[in-house]
Protein backbone atom coordinates (compact mmCIF):
# COMPACT_ATOMS: atom_id res chain seq x y z
CA UNK A 1 0.00 0.00 0.00
CA UNK A 2 1.41 3.39 -1.01
CA UNK A 3 2.17 5.86 1.77
CA UNK A 4 0.97 9.48 1.79
CA UNK A 5 2.03 12.24 4.19
CA UNK A 6 -0.79 14.75 4.67
CA UNK A 7 0.25 18.05 6.25
CA UNK A 8 -2.42 20.61 7.01
CA UNK A 9 -2.56 24.07 8.55
CA UNK A 10 -5.48 23.96 11.02
CA UNK A 11 -5.88 27.76 11.00
CA UNK A 12 -6.14 28.29 7.22
CA UNK A 13 -9.41 29.50 5.74
CA UNK A 14 -10.92 30.36 9.14
CA UNK A 15 -10.26 26.80 10.30
CA UNK A 16 -12.34 25.12 7.57
CA UNK A 17 -9.65 22.51 7.02
CA UNK A 18 -10.53 20.83 10.34
CA UNK A 19 -14.14 20.44 9.27
CA UNK A 20 -13.06 18.83 5.99
CA UNK A 21 -10.49 16.51 7.53
CA UNK A 22 -12.63 13.34 7.65
CA UNK A 23 -13.87 13.60 4.02
CA UNK A 24 -10.31 14.28 2.81
CA UNK A 25 -8.89 11.26 4.62
CA UNK A 26 -11.74 9.13 3.28
CA UNK A 27 -10.86 10.17 -0.28
CA UNK A 28 -7.23 9.24 0.31
CA UNK A 29 -8.19 5.81 1.70
CA UNK A 30 -10.51 5.06 -1.23
CA UNK A 31 -7.68 6.04 -3.62
CA UNK A 32 -5.47 3.38 -2.04
CA UNK A 33 -3.26 5.51 0.18
CA UNK A 34 -2.18 4.72 3.72
CA UNK A 35 -2.16 8.24 5.15
CA UNK A 36 -0.20 9.83 7.96
CA UNK A 37 -1.74 13.20 8.93
CA UNK A 38 0.12 16.01 10.67
CA UNK A 39 -1.31 19.42 11.75
CA UNK A 40 1.32 22.18 11.62
CA UNK A 41 2.12 23.73 14.98
CA UNK A 42 3.81 26.98 14.01
CA UNK A 43 5.34 28.92 11.13
CA UNK A 44 8.03 26.86 9.41
CA UNK A 45 6.70 23.57 10.76
CA UNK A 46 5.52 22.27 7.38
CA UNK A 47 8.99 22.71 5.90
CA UNK A 48 10.60 20.94 8.85
CA UNK A 49 8.22 17.97 8.80
CA UNK A 50 8.56 17.52 5.04
CA UNK A 51 12.34 17.72 5.26
CA UNK A 52 12.46 15.09 8.00
CA UNK A 53 9.72 12.69 6.91
CA UNK A 54 9.16 12.98 3.15
CA UNK A 55 11.80 10.37 2.15
CA UNK A 56 9.62 7.73 3.84
CA UNK A 57 6.55 8.53 1.71
CA UNK A 58 5.45 8.10 -1.90
CA UNK A 59 3.50 11.37 -2.03
CA UNK A 60 3.17 14.56 0.02
CA UNK A 61 -0.11 16.48 0.14
CA UNK A 62 -0.48 19.76 2.00
CA UNK A 63 -3.64 21.68 2.86
CA UNK A 64 -3.78 25.37 3.74
CA UNK A 65 -2.94 28.64 2.07
CA UNK A 66 -0.24 29.40 -0.45
CA UNK A 67 2.19 29.84 2.44
CA UNK A 68 1.67 26.20 3.48
CA UNK A 69 2.37 25.05 -0.07
CA UNK A 70 5.48 27.24 -0.16
CA UNK A 71 6.74 25.72 3.09
CA UNK A 72 6.14 22.17 1.84
CA UNK A 73 8.03 22.96 -1.36
CA UNK A 74 10.87 24.44 0.69
CA UNK A 75 11.23 21.20 2.63
CA UNK A 76 11.19 19.11 -0.55
CA UNK A 77 13.88 21.27 -2.16
CA UNK A 78 16.33 20.04 0.49
CA UNK A 79 15.86 16.42 -0.61
CA UNK A 80 17.85 14.59 -3.26
CA UNK A 81 14.83 12.68 -4.64
CA UNK A 82 11.64 14.50 -3.55
CA UNK A 83 8.27 12.74 -3.99
CA UNK A 84 5.39 14.45 -5.87
CA UNK A 85 3.59 17.27 -4.06
CA UNK A 86 -0.19 17.72 -4.01
CA UNK A 87 -2.13 20.69 -2.68
CA UNK A 88 -5.61 21.23 -1.21
CA UNK A 89 -6.27 25.00 -1.09
CA UNK A 90 -7.85 26.58 2.00
CA UNK A 91 -6.33 30.08 2.01
CA UNK A 92 -7.92 33.47 1.42
CA UNK A 93 -6.49 34.11 -2.06
CA UNK A 94 -5.18 30.74 -3.35
CA UNK A 95 -3.06 32.02 -6.23
CA UNK A 96 -1.34 28.66 -6.60
CA UNK A 97 -4.67 26.84 -6.82
CA UNK A 98 -5.63 29.03 -9.77
CA UNK A 99 -2.33 28.39 -11.52
CA UNK A 100 -2.45 24.64 -10.85
CA UNK A 101 -6.13 24.47 -11.92
CA UNK A 102 -7.25 22.96 -8.63
CA UNK A 103 -10.87 22.81 -7.40
CA UNK A 104 -11.80 24.98 -4.41
CA UNK A 105 -14.01 22.32 -2.82
CA UNK A 106 -11.87 20.25 -0.42
CA UNK A 107 -13.17 16.83 -1.42
CA UNK A 108 -12.70 17.54 -5.13
CA UNK A 109 -9.21 18.92 -4.52
CA UNK A 110 -8.40 15.80 -2.48
CA UNK A 111 -9.44 13.64 -5.45
CA UNK A 112 -6.99 15.55 -7.65
CA UNK A 113 -4.18 15.35 -5.08
CA UNK A 114 -4.61 11.65 -4.49
CA UNK A 115 -5.30 10.25 -7.93
CA UNK A 116 -7.00 12.14 -10.73
CA UNK A 117 -4.41 14.91 -10.99
CA UNK A 118 -1.20 14.81 -13.02
CA UNK A 119 2.23 15.07 -11.37
CA UNK A 120 4.11 17.44 -13.69
CA UNK A 121 7.47 19.20 -13.37
CA UNK A 122 7.41 22.76 -12.10
CA UNK A 123 10.05 25.47 -11.80
CA UNK A 124 10.83 26.62 -8.27
CA UNK A 125 12.37 29.99 -7.42
CA UNK A 126 15.15 30.90 -5.01
CA UNK A 127 15.51 34.37 -3.52
CA UNK A 128 18.97 34.23 -1.98
CA UNK A 129 18.55 31.11 0.19
CA UNK A 130 14.73 31.25 0.41
CA UNK A 131 12.46 29.04 -1.71
CA UNK A 132 9.41 30.50 -3.43
CA UNK A 133 6.76 28.76 -5.51
CA UNK A 134 5.08 31.59 -7.37
CA UNK A 135 6.29 35.13 -6.56
CA UNK A 136 9.04 37.21 -4.99
CA UNK A 137 8.50 40.97 -4.91
CA UNK A 138 9.66 44.25 -3.41
CA UNK A 139 8.34 47.80 -3.09
CA UNK A 140 4.80 49.15 -3.26
CA UNK A 141 2.08 46.81 -1.95
CA UNK A 142 4.46 43.97 -1.07
CA UNK A 143 4.70 44.72 2.66
CA UNK A 144 0.90 44.64 2.58
CA UNK A 145 0.92 40.87 2.05
CA UNK A 146 2.44 40.02 5.41
CA UNK A 147 1.15 43.05 7.37
CA UNK A 148 -2.54 42.71 6.45
CA UNK A 149 -4.45 41.17 9.39
CA UNK A 150 -5.58 37.57 8.85
CA UNK A 151 -9.23 38.38 9.61
CA UNK A 152 -9.20 41.03 6.86
CA UNK A 153 -7.73 38.49 4.42
CA UNK A 154 -10.36 35.91 5.39
CA UNK A 155 -13.21 38.40 4.94
CA UNK A 156 -12.19 40.23 1.77
CA UNK A 157 -9.72 37.87 0.05
CA UNK A 158 -7.50 39.65 -2.48
CA UNK A 159 -9.42 42.91 -1.97
CA UNK A 160 -7.81 43.10 1.47
CA UNK A 161 -4.44 43.58 -0.19
CA UNK A 162 -5.79 46.36 -2.39
CA UNK A 163 -7.41 48.14 0.58
CA UNK A 164 -4.23 47.98 2.63
CA UNK A 165 -2.11 48.86 -0.41
CA UNK A 166 -4.02 52.05 -1.10
CA UNK A 167 -3.57 53.03 2.54
CA UNK A 168 0.21 52.62 2.14
CA UNK A 169 0.50 54.89 -0.94
CA UNK A 170 1.60 58.03 0.95
CA UNK A 171 4.63 56.14 2.33
CA UNK A 172 5.88 54.78 -1.01
CA UNK A 173 9.38 55.82 -2.07
CA UNK A 174 11.32 54.36 -5.01
CA UNK A 175 14.47 52.28 -4.61
CA UNK A 176 17.43 53.09 -6.83
CA UNK A 177 18.90 49.81 -7.99
CA UNK A 178 20.68 47.97 -10.74
CA UNK A 179 18.94 44.91 -12.14
CA UNK A 180 21.20 42.40 -13.92
CA UNK A 181 19.49 39.57 -15.79
CA UNK A 182 20.66 37.02 -18.37
CA UNK A 183 23.56 39.20 -19.53
CA UNK A 184 21.62 42.48 -19.54
CA UNK A 185 21.55 45.42 -17.14
CA UNK A 186 18.86 47.91 -16.19
CA UNK A 187 19.43 50.75 -13.70
CA UNK A 188 16.68 53.08 -12.49
CA UNK A 189 14.45 54.10 -9.59
CA UNK A 190 11.79 51.45 -8.99
CA UNK A 191 8.58 51.62 -6.98
CA UNK A 192 7.85 47.93 -7.39
CA UNK A 193 9.42 44.73 -8.68
CA UNK A 194 7.93 41.26 -9.09
CA UNK A 195 9.54 37.99 -10.21
CA UNK A 196 6.83 35.38 -10.72
CA UNK A 197 5.85 32.02 -12.13
CA UNK A 198 2.08 32.19 -11.76
CA UNK A 199 -1.18 32.91 -13.55
CA UNK A 200 -2.64 34.60 -10.46
CA UNK A 201 -1.05 37.02 -7.99
CA UNK A 202 -3.03 38.52 -5.12
CA UNK A 203 -6.15 37.03 -6.68
CA UNK A 204 -5.58 39.02 -9.87
CA UNK A 205 -4.40 38.03 -13.33
CA UNK A 206 -0.84 39.29 -13.98
CA UNK A 207 0.28 40.81 -17.30
CA UNK A 208 0.64 38.24 -20.08
CA UNK A 209 -0.64 35.47 -17.79
CA UNK A 210 -1.56 33.37 -20.81
CA UNK A 211 2.15 33.17 -21.70
CA UNK A 212 3.21 31.71 -18.36
CA UNK A 213 4.75 28.23 -18.72
CA UNK A 214 5.39 26.62 -15.35
CA UNK A 215 8.39 24.52 -16.39
CA UNK A 216 10.22 26.61 -19.03
CA UNK A 217 12.99 27.82 -16.72
CA UNK A 218 11.86 31.44 -17.13
CA UNK A 219 10.40 33.92 -14.67
CA UNK A 220 7.98 36.66 -15.66
CA UNK A 221 9.47 39.93 -14.41
CA UNK A 222 7.40 43.09 -13.83
CA UNK A 223 8.97 46.37 -12.72
CA UNK A 224 7.37 49.76 -12.07
CA UNK A 225 10.02 52.44 -12.52
CA UNK A 226 9.83 56.08 -11.57
CA UNK A 227 8.33 57.97 -14.55
CA UNK A 228 9.90 61.16 -15.95
CA UNK A 229 7.07 63.21 -14.47
CA UNK A 230 5.99 62.44 -10.92
CA UNK A 231 2.40 63.21 -11.92
CA UNK A 232 2.52 60.07 -14.09
CA UNK A 233 3.09 57.84 -11.08
CA UNK A 234 -0.65 57.21 -10.91
CA UNK A 235 -0.54 55.51 -14.31
CA UNK A 236 2.32 53.30 -13.22
CA UNK A 237 0.54 52.29 -10.03
CA UNK A 238 -2.70 51.69 -11.93
CA UNK A 239 -0.74 49.39 -14.24
CA UNK A 240 0.30 47.50 -11.12
CA UNK A 241 -3.10 47.37 -9.43
CA UNK A 242 -5.03 46.52 -12.59
CA UNK A 243 -2.11 44.53 -14.00
CA UNK A 244 -2.84 46.21 -17.30
CA UNK A 245 -0.51 46.41 -20.28
CA UNK A 246 -1.87 49.88 -21.18
CA UNK A 247 0.57 52.12 -19.31
CA UNK A 248 0.81 55.64 -20.70
CA UNK A 249 3.60 56.70 -18.33
CA UNK A 250 6.21 54.26 -19.61
CA UNK A 251 6.72 53.12 -16.02
CA UNK A 252 5.81 49.47 -16.64
CA UNK A 253 8.74 47.22 -17.64
CA UNK A 254 8.20 43.54 -18.45
CA UNK A 255 10.51 40.76 -19.58
CA UNK A 256 11.42 37.11 -18.94
CA UNK A 257 14.61 35.94 -17.24
CA UNK A 258 16.28 32.84 -15.79
CA UNK A 259 18.28 34.59 -13.09
CA UNK A 260 18.49 38.13 -11.74
CA UNK A 261 20.58 40.17 -9.34
CA UNK A 262 19.09 43.27 -7.70
CA UNK A 263 21.72 45.63 -6.28
CA UNK A 264 20.95 48.72 -4.20
CA UNK A 265 22.84 50.92 -1.73
CA UNK A 266 20.27 50.08 0.96
CA UNK A 267 18.60 46.86 2.18
CA UNK A 268 15.48 46.06 0.18
CA UNK A 269 12.64 44.23 1.99
CA UNK A 270 11.10 41.43 -0.09
CA UNK A 271 7.97 39.35 0.20
CA UNK A 272 8.11 35.70 -0.85
CA UNK A 273 4.84 33.84 -1.55
CA UNK A 274 3.04 36.39 0.66
CA UNK A 275 5.47 36.22 3.59
CA UNK A 276 8.41 38.39 4.60
CA UNK A 277 11.48 37.19 2.67
CA UNK A 278 14.28 39.20 4.26
CA UNK A 279 16.00 42.51 3.58
CA UNK A 280 19.40 42.82 1.88
CA UNK A 281 21.14 45.36 -0.39
CA UNK A 282 22.05 42.64 -2.91
CA UNK A 283 19.44 40.01 -3.78
CA UNK A 284 19.84 37.11 -6.18
CA UNK A 285 16.88 35.35 -7.77
CA UNK A 286 17.35 32.04 -9.53
CA UNK A 287 15.00 29.72 -11.42
CA UNK A 288 15.45 26.02 -10.58
CA UNK A 289 13.88 24.54 -13.67
CA UNK A 290 11.64 21.49 -13.15
CA UNK A 291 12.88 21.18 -9.57
CA UNK A 292 9.72 19.55 -8.19
CA UNK A 293 6.86 17.39 -9.40
CA UNK A 294 3.62 19.16 -8.48
CA UNK A 295 0.15 17.70 -9.04
CA UNK A 296 -2.12 19.75 -11.32
CA UNK A 297 -5.79 19.56 -12.15
CA UNK A 298 -7.38 19.61 -15.59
Amino acid sequence: MNQLLFIYNPTSGTGRVKEALAPILDVFAKAGWLTTAYPTQCKGDAARVVRELAPQFDRIVCAGGDGTLSEAASGLMDLEDPPPLGYIPFGSTNDCATTLKLPRKPREAALVASGTGRPLPMDIGMLNDTVFVYVAAFGAFTKVAYDTPQDLKNTFGHLAYIFAGIASLPTIAPYHMMVEYDGQTLEDDFYFGMVSNSQSIGGLKPPKAEQVVLDDGLFEVTLIKKPLKLADLTDGLQALINLSQNDRSGALVQFQARSLTFTSDQPIPWTVDGEFGGSRPVNQVENRQKALSVIRGE
